[in-house]
């Protein structure tokens, strides 16, 4: 935005007619902003940017659909359009891309066969590439992927054939209680 070139320049003594005619401005929009430099519109999406910050810094896996997902039950109404262009602005994105979209690939020589078993642990730490914490024993593996499924998969994923619900809240609200009492 040039307006607050503007402002600067007339502080520095350069008349505002001046300027705006230099820059091929109107001056009337500039003193309208002058009055009120954000605007609604601007105040607004700077609180939703913020509250997609606060989920996606709560769960970097996320991608921006369940971050507006997370945002729309915290009561803030957001378009998906929008929600996008604000994560697409401030890098918002989930840390696991879709990996070979849209790329053709040559096929290559093929895969070795692993030399340990799967989810097998050596003496020294494993670091997969899309996991960010090394494990060092099975039991850490074990601890870590119940605590994924229980702290977020059920807890805070919106699924979209739930409606948009978690399991839980899905299970709640389908679950009699009657059945939930015994």
């Amino acid at each position: 935005m040039i307006y607050p070139l503007v402002r600067e320049l007339a502080v520095d003594g350069v008349p505002v007619t001046v300027t705006c005619r230099v820059l091929k401005i109107a001056r009337q929009p500039y003193y309208r902003w002058l009055a009120n430099p954000v605007t609604d519109a601007e105040w607004v999406e700077a609180h939703l940017a913020n509250a997609l910050f606060d989920a996606h810094r709560d769960d970097p896996e996320f991608g921006y659909r369940f971050l507006l997902d997370e945002v729309r039950a915290g009561g803030r109404q957001l378009a998906d359009r929008t929600g996008w262009r604000i994560c697409s602005a401030n890098g918002s994105w989930s840390m696991f891309g879709k990996r070979g979209r849209g790329k053709k690939t040559k096929p290559g020589a093929p895969p070795r066969p692993p030399t340990t078993p799967p989810w097998r642990a050596s003496s020294r730490c494993c670091r997969k590439r899309p996991h960010r914490e090394p494990w060092c024993t099975r039991d850490e593996l074990r601890i870590a992927i119940v605590t994924r499924i229980e702290r977020t998969y059920h807890r805070r994923r919106r699924q979209a054939a739930l409606g948009r619900l978690t399991p839980i809240e899905y299970e709640t609200i389908m679950t009699t209680p009657a059945t939930q009492a015994a």
